[in-house]
């Protein structure tokens, strides 16, 4: 998600609040923030593809091999 997009996002919702969003600016500001939340998602879970968890015996499990693992088992 680029800044113009973020800016386009912060408008609407601006004009939202002071005049009201004709039906295709409605349009518009629903998919920026569809994408802008897919952007948030894609940026926690790579954050915590990146993390481990240390495990009462003492190893260390990649959080990625975690959701993996839950992920097949669905």
């Amino acid at each position: 998600m680029n800044e113009e997009k973020i800016a386009r996002i912060n408008a609407l919702y601006h004009k939202s609040k002071a005049e009201g969003l004709t039906e295709e600016e409605k349009v518009e500001q629903q998919a920026l923030r569809k994408e802008y939340v897919e952007a948030i998602r894609g940026n926690i879970r790579a954050t915590l593809d990146n993390t481990s968890i240390k495990n009462p015996d003492g190893s260390i499990t990649p959080l990625k091999i975690v959701r993996e693992r839950k992920e097949q088992e669905k």
